[in-house]
């Protein structure tokens, strides 16, 4: 009897912790589709539905994947993206899918996706993609077109071509909105900017090393 009532305050706290699991997950729709009303003037953490006598069927259609994008950038790479800013049919279905080329040599800038996992597939060329976790330790691999690699959300990671020829790769997203954090533009050419004594104390660096690197983002 005694066991008994020494498991009940453990079945309680279980029960206790899965009911807030529950509680905090995304709910699922509650419709079949919810187009998103981008010109809505009232948004609370996503966008209101089209009405659905006005969705037809291009607004589950997008093309935007289907075109190679220009490297000709201080970066020599391009991202096509289709989350629900860019593919309105995407709005409450929790996914999205970005087009990754990237010239010989180049690169897509550490970065991160404050509210996604990415999962990368190379359809050409080869790619060096890698992420840091928060114990600062290094994962990466070299892939070939048909290999994946999944990073975690919100881990700062990167794709660089260390082939001959373009490289081309899909990553994919479980969120419609997954936003982008890219490192050198955010800490060096924020707007306002970081003060440079700021970002000399944290890279251990003189300012006008700081003022340097700053130049180099200036529009």
């Amino acid at each position: 009897m005694e066991l008994h009532y020494t498991k009940r305050p453990v079945l309680l706290f279980l029960s206790f912790t899965l009911l807030l699991v529950l509680i905090r997950a995304d709910p699922d729709p509650l419709q079949d589709f919810c187009v998103a009303d981008l010109g809505a003037t009232v948004v609370v953490n996503g966008f209101p539905c089209k009405p659905a006598s006005g969705v037809t069927s291009d607004d589950f259609f997008f093309a935007g994947l289907s075109r190679e994008g220009n490297t000709s950038n201080i970066f020599g790479s391009n991202v096509t993206i289709a989350n629900v800013l860019s593919f309105p049919g995407l709005n409450t279905l929790g996914v999205s899918m970005n087009r990754v080329d990237v010239a010989p040599g180049g690169t897509n800038p550490p970065h991160s996706h404050p509210r996604a996992t990415e999962l990368i597939i190379l359809l050409k060329g080869r790619l060096l993609v890698g992420f840091i976790s928060t114990s600062n330790q290094f994962f990466s691999k070299v892939l070939n077109p048909g290999e994946m690699f999944v990073v975690p959300k919100g881990l700062i990671h990167f794709q660089y071509n260390v082939g001959k020829k373009k490289a081309l790769a899909i990553t994919t997203f479980d969120s419609q909105f997954p936003g982008v954090v890219i490192a050198s533009t955010t800490l060096f050419a924020s707007n306002p900017a970081i003060p440079d004594d700021v970002l000399a104390k944290a890279f251990q660096v003189d300012a006008k090393v700081v003022a340097l690197i700053k130049s180099k983002f200036e529009r």
